[in-house]
């Protein structure tokens, strides 16, 4: 099975949408191809003298393209010395088993040095000629010469439309070690040269000649490097395996154009087997719409750098605004949320489907569908088309998306820079639940408290009564009246402790509720079901029966403390029964003396009341201590949880330091941030003016001019009062006073706050070579900040980033110097998403893939449409042409600027 048949296999796994498979048959750009550029032919072993395990050519050429199939090598070039006949046997069995093959020879110039000399299958029948043009003269000697030198030989091959590779560049009959002053000079630095070969990586280079190679030596350095790519004599199947015989090279199409952008860009395109192999990253695979302005379009996604180019109106910015709808990424900004709106609502359109094919790796690769009709919710499905439980962001975390201009919203403020800093910060996964679990806590604590705190007020309430009727008490004590109803007193009293009896028991009938509720003990997750695959099932299925032997025994304890209850509660019935008729004896007494009474004057049941009462009142005491001590103990914990609360934010705070130290070091120079701990006062801001109310400007302006504010000692000092506030924060006296009044649970709410942090960017203004000038963001042109982001924007991540426009700020030396070269550094470990005006982005950038966007009228409707021939990379003529088209404005426009600037 062949790559091309693999991959179509692979595709057909992806997903279960047809409009999405549909998008993955569209060309989707360049990509890494493995190339043997200096394969011999049958022949030449029986020329050369070569010991083969081959007795004719068709078996050697059918083990050729096994080993082509087993080792990934899609394309090989036959260069034989200055023959090609002897090549078209392997040349066309290659090609019938759908490997690529240039056609092409070895040439050995006059000064000795040999080049391999490769062109597109459309000039088979011309090559005989080419060699002709070269001047060789015997062609039946075994490494002929030609009349050319190396720079007329690569003029020569230039102008034939093929390109020259320097063979085994640093060995016999290389140009750099045949060579030698002058003349290899001239020939290194040709402008037609554009490749050399080395069997290995250039660290392994001889000593001589690495500085040329790695274009450090001033008398041969270039202002465009010559690639360097592995490439040797194969002269077996077995030799194809050995790294020295291939490498990497990035097209979008095999073709000899596809070579020389590749051999232009050498650091984007080519990839030795010396070089790590780059990392899985997570990225969008394709994309759909069905309906909206964008109906029927397909897209394909590079997995590194892809660009949007298309005049005004043509739907760069729908593609954009799409990505951030099917994925629900809200705008940071209020013009950037705008824009989305009014995106959705007059181009995308209500009914419109979105469809985003999506890939990740971690911790193993998956590939998940997005859909999203709009206004509906996003909808994540398997690569079966089941419906997971799943949110977009959980299959796609950390990608950015920002609309036109919104680069520059984001700098306005200090909080939302913070977010740029956060996917450098290595969170455990599950401080996000310790978080939240431990702010529930303190809820929790602060509920507890307070709820204690209230009741004692009203216990303390209720007793400061007590005192009155106690006195009240003793005057009826001095009258007498005690002595003469005391039976009755002592019986109020006894009730009291009756009442008090079955109060007691009160949280034991609750706790049976509470147990019998949690009865029986849920054992569904030790089914043989629930463990089914699981190496150690059987010892699990052990579990079930231990928890179900604790359900027995619980459910014996509860029924055990139901009966408890229920004899003590018959118990205490005929112990009221009983205590009742004793009542009632003593009752006819006490009626007596309340009659005998009334005609002294004197209200015995008034005393009867007042006993009651007092007899009420004094368990409170024991109430109330026991809750004190409860209060005690709610506040103890919540010191620790504070403590926890506050250690937490200390280490985010530290981990988000070390973030922006390891930033200002990677943008060395040119950017460094610094993070403030609780920098961003707002929560402290919207409580107090929710809570406290009032004038508070000058309270919030002193709270805010602070550089460091702890929400613990602010707390502490509400609670110590007004004149704390006013001598530490230096709160005007007014204010301070309606603080300290607010209670409690205001001041716990308050060490409950997040204060987040917020980030200082300055960028380094000065010129090149001259002494650093740092300055803060706010202090610097739109440019200057966007400059500051986009830099910080384009360090690593494993996350898509997706940009509109992002040259609306910037001027086109910083794209140049900046964006470009972070971005062709990065792109190789993560995927860019740009839409663009400036041919910059996808010329310097070397985008892998270039999306040509325009409009047609469809159903007497203008809707945006992509053609096909104006999608792939800068090695495509219909590609290159539009690019030059509609970002340098034509052929003619570009030529006239290149003759006024005098290049």
């Amino acid at each position: 099975m062949n790559c091309k048949q693999d991959m179509g296999m692979m595709q057909n796994d992806m997903t279960r949408s047809q409009a999405l498979n549909q998008a993955l048959k569209q060309p989707n750009g360049a990509r890494f191809y493995r190339c043997a550029l200096q394969v011999n032919p049958f022949a030449y072993h029986g020329r050369h003298a070569k010991r083969s395990a081959f007795q004719n050519e068709a078996d050697y050429n059918a083990a050729i393209i096994e080993a082509c199939h087993n080792n990934g090598i899609e394309a090989i070039a036959i260069t034989d010395h200055y023959r090609v006949s002897d090549s078209f046997g392997l040349i066309n069995a290659v090609r019938a088993a759908g490997i690529f093959a240039f056609g092409g020879f070895e040439a050995a110039t006059s000064d000795g040095v040999h080049f391999l000399c490769l062109y597109d299958p459309d000039k088979d029948n011309l090559l005989e000629r080419f060699i002709g043009e070269m001047g060789v003269r015997d062609h039946a000697a075994l490494s002929p010469l030609g009349d050319k030198n190396c720079l007329d030989l690569l003029a020569r091959v230039h102008h034939q439309g093929g390109i020259a590779i320097a063979a085994h560049v640093a060995a016999d009959n290389g140009l750099l070690a045949t060579l030698e002053g002058q003349p290899r000079m001239n020939a290194w630095k040709s402008a037609d040269l554009y490749a050399c070969a080395l069997p290995g990586a250039v660290d392994d280079a001889p000593q001589n000649v690495r500085a040329i190679l790695e274009n450090k030596d001033t008398a041969h350095r270039r202002e465009r490097r010559v690639a360097i790519i592995n490439a040797s004599d194969v002269n077996s199947p077995e030799e194809l395996a050995e790294p020295r015989s291939s490498c990497f090279i990035k097209m979008s199409a095999l073709s000899v154009e596809g070579l020389r952008q590749a051999f232009l860009d050498p650091d984007s395109r080519i990839r030795l087997h010396s070089a790590p192999h780059p990392e899985p990253h997570a990225e969008f695979i394709a994309m759909t719409w069905e309906g909206g302005f964008l109906d029927g379009t397909r897209l394909h996604f590079n997995g590194n750098l892809n660009v949007l180019v298309g005049g005004r109106g043509t739907g760069k910015s729908t593609v954009i605004e799409s990505l951030r709808y099917a994925l629900a990424i809200d705008p940071i900004g209020e013009e950037a949320n705008k824009t989305h709106q009014g995106v959705l609502k007059h181009v995308l359109k209500s009914g419109t489907k979105i469809s985003l094919l999506v890939r990740s790796h971690h911790p193993a690769r998956h590939d998940y569908t997005i859909e999203r009709t709009i206004p509906n919710p996003p909808v994540v499905k398997d690569e079966l088309g089941k419906v997971l439980n799943l949110s977009p962001l959980d299959v796609a975390p950390g990608v950015e998306i920002f609309g036109q201009h919104e680069i520059s919203e984001l700098t306005k403020s200090r909080q939302k820079l913070t977010l740029l800093l956060e996917r450098f910060v290595e969170r455990d996964p599950n401080a996000g639940a310790q978080k939240a679990k431990l702010r529930l806590e303190l809820e929790r604590s602060r509920g507890r408290i307070d709820d204690v705190q209230r009741e004692i007020k009203l216990i303390e309430e209720r007793l400061s009564l007590l005192p009155s009727l106690e006195e009240t008490q003793k005057r009826f004590q001095d009258a007498g009246l005690e002595e003469r109803l005391k039976e009755k007193s002592l019986l109020v009293r006894e009730e009291r402790i009756l009442g008090t009896i079955k109060e007691r028991l009160s949280p034991v009938s609750t706790l049976r509720e509470e147990l019998a509720g949690l009865l029986p003990i849920d054992t569904a997750f030790l089914s043989a079901k629930a463990l089914e695959g699981l190496p150690n099932r059987e010892m699990l299925l052990e579990g079930a029966a231990i928890l179900d032997q604790v359900t027995v025994q619980l459910q014996t304890i509860a029924g055990q403390i139901e009966q408890a209850l229920s004899t003590s509660d018959i118990n205490l019935s005929a112990l009221r029964s009983r205590w009742d008729e004793r009542k009632q004896t003593a009752e006819a007494t006490y009626q007596a003396l309340l009659r005998e009474l009334q005609k002294s004057k004197i209200d015995g049941e008034e005393f009867i009341r007042l006993r009651r009462q007092i007899e009420e009142l004094r368990p409170l005491r024991e109430k109330r201590e026991a809750l004190t001590r409860d209060l005690v103990a709610y506040e103890q914990n919540r010191r620790n949880l504070l403590d926890e609360w506050v250690n937490l934010q200390s280490g985010e705070y530290r981990a988000l330091e070390k973030a922006a130290k390891r930033v200002s070091k990677m943008l060395c120079g040119r950017v460094r941030a610094a993070v403030t701990m609780g920098g961003n006062r707002e929560p402290l801001e919207k409580l107090l003016r929710d809570e406290i109310g009032g004038n508070l400007a000058a309270l919030l302006e002193r709270l805010k001019s602070r550089d460091t504010l702890s929400l613990l000692d602010f707390a502490q000092r509400c609670r110590e009062g007004k004149d704390s506030l006013v001598s530490n924060y230096s709160i005007p006296p007014a204010a301070a006073e309606r603080l300290a009044q607010a209670g409690p649970d205001i001041f716990m709410r308050l060490e409950e706050l997040e204060l987040p942090a917020t980030t200082k960017m300055e960028l380094n203004t000065s010129s090149e070579g001259g002494p650093e000038t740092w300055q803060t963001i706010e202090a610097l042109s739109t440019g200057q900040k966007a400059t500051a982001v986009l830099l910080l924007l384009l360090l690593e991540s494993e996350a898509p980033l997706v940009v509109d426009q992002p040259e609306d700020d910037l001027d086109n030396r910083f794209i140049t110097e900046g964006v470009v070269p972070t971005m062709k550094d990065e792109k190789r470990k993560r995927q860019f998403v740009f839409s663009t005006h400036n041919a910059n982005i996808p010329v310097l950038g070397d985008a892998e893939l270039i999306i040509g966007l325009s409009t047609g009228v469809q159903n007497e409707a203008v809707q945006g449409r992509i053609n096909e021939r104006h999608v792939g990379s800068i090695d495509m003529a219909p590609v290159r042409e539009m690019v030059e088209e509609i970002l340098e404005g034509g052929k003619a426009a570009f030529e006239m600027r290149r003759q006024k600037y005098g290049f």
